[in-house]
């Protein structure tokens, strides 16, 4: 029972331990940077949701991830969003493959000097329903859309790293 009780107390205070990204680091030394909601300027509603979300989490695997009262801002443009076959079956007028694309600019500011600025654009490919069924074809896109962000936030904040 005491062995029980100390692995709970151990689980649930923690050691302290904490796994960060190396790296060179964000310009003029930032340590911590807050990302408000990006701004989406597609119309595709909700997506901002899912580009901060991702932004939010490279910053925390960064462990640059800061609030409001940050020194550092990191400011989000989802500047477009598309969609189109990738690969048509074959025999067929049928899609194999779709493919979402997305346009992302960061600016990150530290107070109101601007820093730096990066735009980042990728694809990412899904699989239609193997029947005809959009929910499952959607369900397949929003988590195409999903990883896309994530590879996105991560290549902007590579570009933004200093070295």
């Amino acid at each position: 029972m005491r062995l029980l009780l100390a692995a709970a107390a151990c689980a649930t205070l923690g050691c302290g331990y904490h796994v960060t990204a190396s790296g060179a680091g964000l310009p003029q030394g930032l340590r911590r940077v807050f990302a408000p909601v990006v701004v989406n300027r597609t119309p595709e509603p909700g997506l901002e949701g899912v580009f901060t979300e991702a932004l939010r989490e490279q910053l925390a695997r960064a462990g640059t991830l800061g609030g409001e009262g940050s020194e550092g801002r990191l400011e989000g443009e989802l500047l477009s969003v598309g969609a189109a076959v990738a690969q048509l079956a074959p025999g067929t007028s049928g899609a194999l493959t779709y493919r979402v694309s997305a346009v992302l600019r960061l600016r990150l500011f530290k107070g109101t000097a601007q820093l730096a600025v990066t735009d980042v654009s990728g694809t990412e490919d899904y699989l239609p329903a193997l029947r005809a069924d959009v929910l499952t074809t959607e369900a397949n896109r929003q988590a195409a859309l999903r990883r896309l962000a994530s590879a996105l936030a991560a290549d902007a904040y590579a570009r933004l790293s200093t070295g």
